[in-house]
């Protein structure tokens, strides 16, 4: 089974920490050249120094004028464009529907979801001049099941994956494949804050809040950045070449989220 890069050019977004950084080095590992963006100018710094050769940029990606600049700088660190991955995104507010800020809503969808299309956008032209490749996008479980509490989080995450499957309709003829990736619930300091958010909301502690999580998927268990790499790096190898339009689950089985 063929999952070599080599050769290929990457932009990861959000590609500093977290998941995005565990795409990066996976993706370096086997081959690729890779550009990252991210809005913590201080993770960038730990990247370049991690991953010497990495391409960075400082940029959010729901302001279109600085998602413009950001690709002008992968392209002359890359050369070609090959493969984007949608990995931007907040947790937006935790809250009932009707206590949502409207500010709070906009934020989150113009990062989770308008920052995909505008990276996307941008990239598009680029992987179809290269001859093809992949873009992934960055969904959740909760874009495939919601979540209480989480709504605009939610409505941005199902909108992904309408965004996903429209786009693989369209760009399939051109060689261009388009899957959305639905992490579980992810070991990190991200959790953290979600699972320190919900506790707070339900008046409960931080170890019952994660032994709740922990019930609600059929393995018991949680997911790494690195479960989520490795699917990421199969699906834009040469093993990964025919599956497009598919939203694809890395949860353990998750069997409701409460």
């Amino acid at each position: 089974m063929e999952i070599s890069l080599n050769g290929l050019g990457a932009i990861i977004t959000a590609g500093a920490s977290g998941i995005g950084l565990s795409i990066a080095k996976k993706f370096i590992e086997n081959g690729a050249r890779v550009h990252v963006c991210d809005v913590n100018e201080q993770f960038l710094k730990a990247c370049k120094t991690a991953l010497p050769g990495i391409g960075t940029s400082l940029c959010d990606v729901s302001e279109p004028s600085q998602v413009e600049h950001m690709f002008t700088e992968a392209l002359d660190h890359l050369g070609k464009l090959h493969v984007l991955i949608n990995g931007a995104g907040i947790t937006g507010p935790t809250a009932r529907i009707e206590d949502v800020l409207p500010e709070d809503w906009d934020k989150t969808i113009a990062v989770n979801l308008n920052g995909q299309f505008y990276c996307s956008r941008e990239a598009i032209p680029l992987i179809k001049a290269g001859g093809g490749g992949t873009i992934i996008n960055i969904s959740s479980c909760s874009g495939l099941m919601g979540s209480p509490f989480r709504s605009p989080y939610c409505a941005a995450k199902w909108g992904i994956i309408g965004l996903t499957k429209t786009m693989a309709m369209e760009l399939g003829e051109f060689g261009i494949r388009v899957n959305a990736i639905c992490p579980g619930i992810v070991e990190g300091s991200r959790m953290d804050c979600v699972i320190a958010t919900d506790a707070k909301h339900k008046g409960t502690t931080h170890k019952e809040i994660r032994e709740m999580y922990k019930a609600c998927v059929s393995m018991k268990t949680f997911v790494t950045p690195e479960d989520v790499a490795d699917m990421i790096l199969f699906l834009c190898s040469k093993a990964g070449s025919k599956i497009s339009g598919q939203a694809i689950g890395i949860d353990g089985n998750i069997e409701i989220l409460r």
